[in-house]
């Protein structure tokens, strides 16, 4: 009888203990230190626990990291690309002191796993985004992450797990590497080639993989990231929603569908690397690689973070020593006097080749416009529009900042009577001075405090627009860092419109109502924006507003002019 590929390292991880041990463990773990696992640390956990990142056993320890980090290799000479790492702050390392072990837990305090402390290290997060990444530029949503995001301490050691992460979604979806690899021997499939997407599919996707199934003669997996994918990717509910739609186009008992609780790192050729070995722990012996795999896009000067085709080298590169074998992604392109799909490299001169790009569907979907039914189903359309409708219709978050006393909350103020004239949406005003007191009173203005208090607004923005309705917000928001999170907080729901009011210091100095920049001039307030602490300058915001030049009136009809011309808000008729 036919055997399913083996494992990555040979055997497939199995990190949750017994009943008996977990009972015992959790009533250890009250005498534990506790850490709560961050929404990426989670994902990793799960992958970890259930064997997806077969052969580690838990988060690296520093023997690991740095030959992964450098040679994409494990000390024992394992094949590993990506560093998976548990981050934590220095209060919290300090706690730890003599302690062996650690309790992890979830967003709720559940102890999910115990961690045997082996070695801890403070990581040195630019090299480790250079070697990893290829890059320190910020652009990279990964090493943003890692240089402004993650903490500056790595804890590494075995895990113990006592259950899994909870997940109340498509939990037919879901299944562990053991639970996949039982589903393919039950139903015979001992050749199963992968496919990976964190986007919709439509028709020139089941082309590619029914042709990939077909070139491998192996049956097909479709397996979607459901974690952590790019920010400003389609929610995973909408997604999955499409892909259950999509199977009925396949041949019956030829593909399944399963959900893989992933972080994506968006890292180009090493992630392609990675993703290959996890299917193979999932038991799939082919995978398709595209083109630009895991890609972020362009780099701060414009340019690919990587090349086409740097990607499927690297997995072809290794898929003899892996055991799994690539199938390159064939672009597929709809031949209009065909009327079907073909290779692109099939098509013959003359031909008419139709094409809607991911950007030209997004501007449909925006503007309600037609979507024909050669690029995608009718069902999937439906699905799409049902859960982003015309920009006109979507929440979104006006975020204003700039210095104390640049005009930002005048213009907020004045800007939300101007919108809730117009009726279309429920409006909210999110002003810093206002929040500080009635949601975040107990916060002083250090640099750990002001990006606690931009990130509650811009937590509360999120919920407001991801529910359609408008969030004005008008804090000094002086560090990128926390605007960049907020930013990307919002536009998983919505719209992020950021407004640099750019009044010079010597104006809002001039204006002082307060009395503020005298007391900060003489001393008596520590850490004042623009004076001794400092203001860091939006690089691209979609507006930039001198209140020196321009009344309130006319700073807020250049905001409605903009808004008309991102869609938000239609021109009065």
């Amino acid at each position: 009888m036919s055997q399913l590929i083996a494992p990555h390292g040979g055997h497939l991880v199995d990190g949750l203990v017994s009943a008996d041990e977990a009972a015992r463990l959790k009533r250890l773990a009250g005498n534990l230190p506790s850490w709560d696992l961050t929404p990426r640390q989670l994902c990793d956990l799960e992958m970890l626990l259930t064997g997806a990142f077969s052969p580690l056993d838990g988060f690296m320890t520093r023997r690991d990291y740095e030959p992964v980090r450098d040679n994409l290799r494990l000390a024992d000479g394992n094949l590993w690309p990506m560093p998976i790492t548990l981050d934590v702050d220095q209060k919290f390392s300090d706690s730890i002191g003599d302690a062996r072990q650690i309790a992890l837990r979830d967003p709720e305090g559940v102890v999910l796993a115990i961690l045997d402390v082996e070695d801890r290290w403070e990581a040195d997060r630019a090299l480790e985004a250079q070697q990893v990444f290829g890059t320190t530029d910020r652009k990279h949503p990964s090493v943003s992450h890692l240089l402004e995001r993650s903490h500056p301490i790595y804890v590494g050691g075995k895990l113990h797990g006592l259950e899994l992460p909870r997940h109340y979604d498509f939990g037919h979806l879901r299944s562990t590497p053991a639970e996949l690899r039982a589903q393919f021997t039950k139903l015979g499939w001992t050749r199963v080639v992968a496919f990976q997407t964190r986007n919709p599919m439509h028709r020139a996707h089941v082309e590619l993989t029914f042709r990939a199934a077909q070139i491998a003669e192996a049956n097909l997996l479709i397996q979607p990231v459901v974690g952590l994918t790019k920010p400003g990717d389609i929610d995973h509910y909408t997604r999955v929603r499409c892909y259950e739609k999509l199977l009925r186009h396949y041949p019956e008992r030829t593909t399944t569908l399963a959900l893989l609780h992933l972080a994506m790192r968006m890292g180009g050729p090493r992630e392609a690397l990675w993703h290959a070995i996890i299917r193979k722990n999932h038991g799939c012996t082919h995978f398709i690689v595209g083109r630009d795999h895991a890609g972020p896009g362009n780099d701060s000067s414009g340019k690919p973070f990587y090349g086409p085709y740097d990607a499927q080298a690297l997995v072809a590169g290794h898929q003899a020593e892996l055991g799994i074998t690539m199938v390159p992604f064939q672009e597929m392109v709809y031949v209009q006097e065909r009327a079907q799909y073909m290779p692109a490299d099939e098509v013959k001169e003359g031909d008419s080749v139709l094409n809607i790009s991911g950007t030209e569907l997004r501007r449909r979907l925006q503007e309600g416009l037609d979507i024909p039914e050669w690029f995608t189903y009718p069902e999937v359309i439906e699905e799409l529009r049902r859960t982003h409708p015309a920009r006109h219709k979507q929440g979104f978050t006006v975020f204003f900042t700039g210095l104390s006393g640049s005009g930002k909350s005048t213009i907020a103020n004045a800007l939300l009577v101007r919108l809730l004239e117009l009726g279309t949406r429920p409006v909210t005003l999110l002003d810093g001075d206002i929040v500080r007191k009635n949601l975040s009173s107990e916060l002083g203005f250090s640099k750990e405090h002001r990006d606690l208090n931009v990130q509650r607004i811009g937590f509360v923005a999120a919920e407001i627009t991801k529910n359609g309705g408008i969030a004005i917000c008008a804090p000094i928001a002086p560090y990128k860092g926390s605007r960049d999170i907020v930013r990307e907080n919002v536009s998983a729901g919505g719209v992020f419109v950021e407004i640099h009011v750019s009044t010079p210091i010597e104006t809002c100095e001039g204006r002082d109502r307060k009395g503020l920049y005298a007391l900060a001039r003489a001393g008596k307030i520590k850490e004042f924006t623009g004076i001794s602490d400092p203001y860091e300058v939006p690089e691209n915001p979609d507006l930039r507003i001198d209140t020196t030049a321009i009344p309130p009136d006319q700073a807020v009809q250049q905001i409605v002019l903009k808004l008309e011309a991102l869609g938000l808000i239609r021109p009065a008729q």
